[in-house]
């Protein structure tokens, strides 16, 4: 079979950061009338892949950069502050390829990492309804005369609208988890864009139905492979992190635009400017303060997951995966109090329409949902006082196997 190469290929970290700030600037400049009119980013998308990115994390063996896990959080942030949503549909096809790292064997890791880096794109086919544990998902893969056949029904499916191949998980007839790679266009499959939140508003992450599916071997990826925990959920949950702190970065950068053009200062505040304001100025304070935080937490959890990412010690990887869970308490803090605090700080004006900043707010709280932050706060503690790790493998755990 031939496959097209439509994609760039990057060589290094730097490169990727620099295309990732020159695509935020592009991405930036509709963002907002993409938002208010719900019109999927289709263009952006096909340029964001095109562009050599989705493929950074492929490993050098199979041609890859191979870049480090705080380049990729630094380019979510990067991409996350033009637009949130082009920040979050990769968010799944990154996840994909972290986890072949642990679970695909060779031929499948030369087959799909190939196929990233000719700028094909993973999608996302997991969760499903009812919120239920992957040990109860109904999705079936079963073993037939000529191959296998897959049937299921999956939600809040990001990124696989726009997908070359939606990776769904699912039960095969032993009951052991594996995740399949369906093509997008394959007999069967039915994606359905019914996404209707009202923040993300342009992920598409609406349903995937699955209608006897014919795959072959080479389609099915054992997961857990390897026996032994790994830092692959560590890295997918700190993508999610980096997406909110884009979101919070790009509330914070336009609330400081507003004080500077469009703001009044407060009545009785003897200030003739908003930025002269001093409560103004304290809270700006607080904001970089929590930014700056949240920025750190995220590299110091990222260069703790680089150590641990391939073959490491429990204990490393423990640490990184805790790490990640007191960056994704940050991060998700600092987003939805920078998007809260524009409008205390820019005032009535930051309400209207024609603006649009309430975007920022509704995606900030829109993808904190992601999981939950207060469970969070349980692991860090259970694992500083008690060094016990929970379990990776539920819901009522932050680093949960559930990655939209």
């Amino acid at each position: 079979m031939t496959y097209i190469h439509r994609a760039s290929i990057i060589k290094s970290d730097n490169e990727s950061i620099e295309i990732a700030r020159r695509l935020a600037r592009e991405f930036a400049v509709e963002a907002s009338h993409r938002d208010r009119e719900r019109n999927l980013p289709v263009n952006e998308v096909e340029a964001f892949s095109a562009s050599g990115l989705w493929g950074i994390s492929v490993p050098r063996a199979f041609g890859g950069a191979d870049v480090s896990v705080r380049t990729i959080a630094d380019v979510f942030e990067l991409i996350s502050a033009a637009d949130s949503s082009l920040g979050q549909i990769p968010q799944n096809h990154f996840a994909t390829l972290e986890r072949l790292r642990h679970d695909g064997t060779a031929s499948q890791q030369d087959f799909f990492f190939s196929r990233a880096l000719a700028g094909e794109r993973f999608g996302n086919a997991t969760a499903e309804p009812g919120d239920r544990l992957p040990s109860e998902h109904e999705t079936r893969v079963h073993r037939g005369e000529s191959g296998f056949v897959l049937s299921g029904r999956k939600v809040y499916s990001t990124g696989a609208l726009f997908a070359d191949w939606i990776p769904v998980a699912a039960l095969d007839d032993d009951g052991l988890p594996v995740t399949a790679f369906v093509a997008r266009h394959a007999r069967g499959v039915e994606v359905i864009d019914d996404w209707s939140g009202f923040g993300q508003r342009t992920t598409a992450s609406g349903q995937v139905r699955l209608d006897h599916v014919e795959l072959d071997a080479l389609q099915i990826v054992k997961r857990g492979r390897s026996g032994h925990i790994d830092a692959a959920n560590a890295v997918s949950q700190l993508i999610h992190a980096a997406i909110d702190l884009g979101i919070g970065r790009a509330a914070l950068d336009d609330t400081k635009r507003f004080l500077k053009e469009l703001s009044h200062p407060a009545r009785g505040s003897g200030a003739t400017r908003a930025v002269e304001d001093p409560y103004t100025l304290r809270d700006i304070g607080s904001l970089t303060v929590d930014y700056h935080a949240a920025q750190a937490l995220t590299a110091r959890a990222a260069g703790l997951i680089d150590a641990a990412r391939d073959e490491a010690a429990r204990a490393d990887v423990a640490a990184a995966i805790v790490a990640t869970a007191e960056a994704k308490i940050l991060t998700t803090q600092f987003a939805l109090d920078a998007a809260n605090k524009l409008f205390e700080l820019a005032g009535t004006q930051s309400t209207l329409e024609t603006h649009n900043l309430d975007r920022h707010w509704r995606n900030a709280r829109t993808h904190t949902l992601h999981d939950s932050v207060r469970w969070k706060y349980h692991a860090v503690g259970q694992f500083a006082l008690n060094e016990l790790l929970c379990d990776p493998f539920t819901y009522a755990h932050p680093y949960s196997a559930i990655d939209e």
